[in-house]
């Protein structure tokens, strides 16, 4: 059965085993709520499940007989924003009850993103274009186009900024501020030619950009900077997929790999 496995992480960064959290089929998005109190998984086309992240308890299961589910998002009003394999967009409350739905786009549903103030959606278009999409009207407002295939993309915090992962393109960084929008900086040394690579935000004000590659190692850049300003490695010894900046320690980082390891980075001691 495949899992996703919950670690308990100490601001000293010991690592301690936490909760394992079952699905039928790979796992293929995780989304914390706003307080970190609960986590939402979505298996490859079959269900969104909710659970209690401190004692790892099923919370709720969310399903459907004609279709399955492949992304998931937490909505900052407590929905749940759900990308489905019939290549709509639904949403839904906390018991499962459908509120709204969006249909008949061209989006690429296992990537999403919506808004802080619930206005805007992001998916990804016909494979190099980003679509934002206003929530209320049902409608494509804008389309970012890329400059070759999207494999994932990450919204700020302050959802002023976007970064797009590319297809040996490297990262790409989007500024979407209305009147401002377009593409500010391009950041570059990982090696991303064959996998989803997902990049990250973070640090003080997210100053800092991180990302995994190919090789193994972990690149982080300065915004301002394109060429790295520090790559970590000697660590995994697979593609490193996976990054995630802690939220509250600006001084710690997250980074998975296909060698199936989890490294928790951060200052000396």
């Amino acid at each position: 059965m495949p899992l996703k496995m919950i670690y308990m992480v100490t601001d000293g960064g010991e690592v301690r085993f936490g909760h394992i959290l079952g699905h039928e089929k790979p796992v293929l998005t995780v989304s914390w709520s706003p307080d970190d109190d609960q986590l939402l998984t979505c298996g490859e086309g079959e269900v969104i499940k909710r659970w209690e992240a401190n004692s790892g308890r099923l919370l709720h299961v969310y399903e459907r007989t004609d279709f399955g589910f492949i992304s998931c998002a937490w909505c900052p009003v407590g929905f749940i924003l759900a990308g489905t394999t019939d290549q709509s967009i639904i949403l839904l409350d906390l018991e499962g009850a459908e509120l709204d739905s969006w249909k008949d786009y061209a989006l690429r549903m296992s990537e999403m993103a919506i808004t802080n103030d619930g206005t805007r959606i992001l998916s990804i278009y016909e494979d190099s274009s980003i679509a934002v999409i206003d929530r209320e009207k049902k409608k494509i407002l804008r389309l970012l186009p890329q400059e070759g295939v999207i494999t994932s993309f990450s919204l700020s915090n302050d959802n002023k900024v976007l970064l797009v992962n590319l297809l040996n393109r490297g990262i790409h960084f989007w500024s979407l501020l209305k009147g401002y929008e377009g593409l500010i900086s391009r950041y570059e040394g990982r090696i991303s030619t064959r996998f989803i690579i997902r990049s990250c935000l973070g640090g003080l004000e997210e100053t800092f950009i991180a990302s995994g590659s190919e090789d193994s190692r972990v690149f982080i850049w300065h915004r301002g900077q394109r060429i790295p300003i520090m790559q970590l490695q000697s660590i995994h010894t697979g593609t490193v997929n996976c990054v995630s900046w802690n939220p509250t320690n600006i001084h710690m980082l997250a980074s998975a790999s296909d060698d199936h390891k989890i490294v928790i980075w951060g200052l000396p001691s």
